[in-house]
């Protein structure tokens, strides 16, 4: 015999009663018809009962009504009941004329209460204006029979009194069942609108991710392929002339390849789980005191280029990669258009408070602003920049001078 778990036998009673239920609402939602047909024909199967078996006679103001028009009042009394959900106000005008000739033969049939069940629908289903004519429909053979046959059928107070109260009862419970409903349904509605809140924000920081991983990879192999070109470019001129040149030049093309595979293997590991990171791995990204590292290498490219530094860099990290980029992007630009026997040069002012002021100009030949926003490189120092608030300026020289600017300038950190 197969055991049972432990979270089966912990179940609790309302979670079963509330499965089922959701079962039920869901065969329901899937067959209404049978549904229908079942509450239906209980209530025919009593009323015919009723009617057959003689009961309705102990209470009626004329049991000697013929047994015809009783059985026929019992099935017009209960048979619209099918259409209670769908059509709640056409079956209740349906049974209305009937109810008035149950009460004026004076049969008073206990299915004539059957209205009630119409009047719950109404409340639950149509605009609670429709229950002033409702009322007034389910009271009038009362009314009627009150009026036919007087003191016999009960004082005015105690028949109407108990028919308004009934019908104030399945009215209540209408509105209640149809307030509870509505509220469930905002719930669900606004649970719904929080996931796809929630799959929208996944999706706006997954594209983000993408964007900063793109730009990342930018940086790294773009500034390091263009060194790469330079050097190779300078060991090739060199290994005819001077072999000790050429040397140099692919030993400065291994450590750059191997500084840039390095640095691409620490941005793919992010993408990594963590079990599966290496912590090795996990360095710093650049920070100012990398500058002179990469200046170096342009250097060796072949590009000569001049620094000027004013202040002290007391930066926090994220404004320092933001320079770092900054300079690392303007040099390779420079490195890939500027031409042959361009210089750059750089300068750097930290104003404190995290304030920096940037300018990178080179001697090279310049053009118009497409010619180096095609890309990443442009947009990804701009959204930098933007990052703390920034402005940069990129573009050719004013006239007469030649060549590329780009201004980057970082306001004072805002007080915490």
């Amino acid at each position: 015999m197969e055991p049972v778990t432990q979270d089966r036998a912990a179940e609790p009673l309302t979670e079963y009663v509330q499965r089922v239920n959701r079962r039920v609402r869901a065969f329901d939602r899937r067959h209404p018809a049978v549904w229908d047909l079942h509450f239906t024909g209980f209530w025919v199967t009593a009323a015919l009962i009723d009617c057959l078996g003689g009961g309705w006679r102990n209470i009626a103001h004329d049991p000697g009504l013929p047994g015809g028009l009783v059985l026929a009042l019992s099935i017009a009394l209960s048979a619209p009941l099918f259409w209670r959900r769908s059509h709640p106000r056409a079956a209740l005008l349906v049974i209305a004329p009937v109810a008035l000739v149950n009460a004026w033969t004076g049969a008073v049939l206990q299915a004539a209460l059957l209205q009630l069940v119409l009047v719950h629908h109404i409340a639950l289903r149509r605009p609670l204006r429709n229950l002033w004519w409702a009322t007034a429909l389910v009271t009038a053979p009362t009314c009627v029979m009150m009026a036919r046959y007087g003191e016999a059928a009960g004082t005015w107070n105690q028949q109407l009194g108990s028919q308004l109260l009934s019908i104030g009862v399945a009215a209540l419970i209408g509105i209640t069942v149809r307030s509870r409903r509505n509220y469930t349904e905002a719930l669900e509605d606004r649970a719904r609108r929080l996931e796809v809140e929630r799959d929208q924000q996944a999706q706006l920081a997954a594209a983000a991710e993408r964007a900063r991983i793109a730009r990342e990879m930018h940086d790294i192999i773009g500034h390091n392929l263009s060194v790469i070109t330079g050097l190779a470019d300078g060991g090739r001129y060199a290994a005819a002339k001077s072999p000790e040149r050429a040397a140099q030049a692919l030993e400065a093309i291994g450590s750059t390849s191997r500084r840039a595979l390095s640095e691409l293997r620490r941005l793919l590991d992010v993408l990594r789980d963590e079990e599966d990171r290496p912590q090795a791995e996990l360095a710093p990204q650049p920070a100012l005191t990398d500058l002179d590292q990469l200046i170096e290498g342009v250097r060796k490219a072949g590009l000569q280029v001049r620094t000027t530094v004013q202040g002290e860099a007391l930066l926090p990290e994220g404004r320092q990669l933001t320079v770092y980029r900054v300079v690392q992007e303007a040099l390779t630009n420079t490195l890939k258009h500027a031409g042959p026997d361009a210089t750059a040069e750089i300068a750097l002012a930290y104003e404190g408070n995290g304030a920096v002021m940037l300018t990178i100009t080179d001697t090279g030949l310049g053009g118009p602003v497409p010619a180096l926003t095609d890309g990443r490189g442009l947009p990804g120092m701009r959204e930098r920049t933007s990052l703390y608030g920034g402005t940069l300026e990129a573009g050719p020289r004013p006239a007469p001078e030649r060549g590329w600017r780009v201004h980057l300038h970082l306001p004072e950190e805002p007080p915490q």
